[in-house]
């Protein structure tokens, strides 16, 4: 693991026990991986956006009972990969 996946891996930990979900996994190369494709193909703030509202969306279906945690997660991002693609085949970027 080099110095910058150990800088991510310990803010991840440290967000997580803030916000007192230490129990959850984060797939910090997914959600990079991403944000990346947000941001090359919509536009590059949309690649903070983006993972806010993944989180949020993954986060309500969990909360309302509609899924479990990894199925929330990968579903929401599932969505707004598509939706990236779509704006990159589209011509969205900058």
């Amino acid at each position: 693991m080099d110095d910058r996946q150990k800088l991510l891996q310990d803010w991840t930990g440290k967000l997580l026990a803030a916000f007192e979900i230490d129990g959850a996994e984060v797939d910090i190369d997914a959600v990079l991986g991403l944000a990346g494709k947000a941001a090359h193909g919509v536009v590059r703030p949309a690649a903070p956006l983006t993972t806010f509202v993944v989180g949020y969306a993954a986060g309500l279906a969990v909360g309302s009972g509609q899924a479990e945690e990894q199925v929330a997660m990968r579903s929401a991002m599932a969505v707004a990969d598509a939706l990236c693609a779509e704006a990159a085949t589209d011509g969205g970027s900058e």
